[in-house]
């Protein structure tokens, strides 16, 4: 009679790894996901963005800085630098990791994208909060 039972393989992942439910790179979903949240934040964020600088055109300096000294309009614009940028810095991490194989050079990348991102979210949430306040 024939053994109809799956075949049980060894697994590479330590039972603390299996428990935690964590992959071969040592952490779980929870970057994909994040990244996925970002993604989905990121489109009524860029619309209201859109809208905003649509709705600036034309105007002179002192009704802009009106408009952006709203405090609906700032947060909105936080929120969207705020997400644009994480979202940003997710994905050229994800390339990086994909594409770059030395791993001093992957560091050093990781590193100065990091940076990157930071100082760009900076710029722009300083140029909205000197504006909107």
């Amino acid at each position: 009679m024939a053994d109809n039972r799956p075949e049980i393989r060894p697994s590479i992942r330590t039972a603390s790894a299996r428990v935690k439910g964590l992959g071969p790179a040592h952490h779980g979903t929870s970057e994909w996901w994040l990244h996925r949240v970002t993604a989905v934040s990121n489109v009524p964020l860029i619309l209201a963005f859109v809208v905003i600088i649509a709705k600036m055109a034309g105007r002179p300096y002192p009704e802009a800085v009106a408009l952006i000294s709203h405090p609906l309009v700032a947060i909105l614009l936080i929120l969207a630098v705020i997400s644009v940028t994480n979202h940003m810095r997710m994905g050229l991490q994800i390339v990086i990791e994909d594409y770059v194989h030395d791993k001093g050079l992957k560091i050093a990348a990781v590193m100065a994208n990091n940076f990157y991102c930071v100082a760009v979210a900076v710029a722009c949430l300083y140029a909205i909060l000197r504006v909107s306040l």
